[in-house]
């Protein structure tokens, strides 16, 4: 991904007519776009190369299953065009190097889930998201998913995973803010229904950014 204004549109619409359009309205202003089972369930697998053809596509299925239908779950997302996949790291470490060696094979990048953005993640990924985090580095991960809910867990985890990238989740209709994620180390920031659910989200859009540069401008 090409570093513009360091946010990912997380399009977890149902209509293959709604997402092309956002696609096309927002392309200017997100750095990927992030599909997953809502829209891929309801539109197909090739919705994944329409949109591919106007922006990066990130594939955020959360594999989580055996080296072999991890692979073969790899195989059939990034062979329709994604450039990057998000699995779960709870299988164990072969199934997770299974999916970074087939990410490998396309050229594509693949983000390793340590901890997810609901509050129900503190219950059971939380405890486990330090040793998720390493493992993800051992695995040969591009980056990781860490919560803009809790800044002070994407802190920690970039004290584990050094210069790899951050993706985070969470910012918008789950309350989580763009410039505390940011200023904790997290390289790109997931948008989803405070944007696609807005009545205008070029507008919604524009003033998140707005809201960025203002934090950045406060912190110099």
């Amino acid at each position: 991904m090409n570093k513009k204004n360091s946010l990912i549109l997380a399009l977890d619409v149902v209509s293959r007519d709604k997402a092309l359009s956002l696609a096309e309205l927002l392309v200017d202003y997100f750095d990927a776009i992030k599909v997953g089972y809502p829209l891929i369930l309801h539109a197909g697998l090739g919705i994944v190369k329409e949109i591919s053809s106007i922006s990066p596509v990130i594939a955020d299925l959360k594999i989580a299953d055996t080296p072999n239908t991890n692979r073969l779950i790899c195989e059939a997302v990034l062979g329709a065009g994604a450039d990057a996949i998000i699995a779960q790291a709870f299988p164990g470490k072969d199934s997770l190097v299974a999916c970074a060696d087939c990410a490998r094979g396309f050229g594509a990048d693949l983000f390793v889930v340590t901890e997810m953005s609901h509050p129900g993640a503190e219950q059971f990924m939380a405890p486990l998201a330090e040793r998720m985090a390493r493992l993800a580095v051992e695995s040969g991960a591009r980056g990781v998913v860490a919560p803009a809910t809790r800044p002070e867990r994407i802190r920690l985890i970039r004290s584990i995973i050094g210069d790899k990238l951050i993706i985070s989740p969470g910012v918008g209709a789950q309350g989580g803010s763009a410039g505390q994620a940011l200023q904790a180390g997290a390289d790109y920031l997931i948008v989803g229904r405070s944007v696609y659910g807005s009545a205008d989200p070029l507008a919604s859009t524009k003033e998140l950014l707005d809201q960025i540069q203002s934090n950045y401008s406060n912190e110099i």
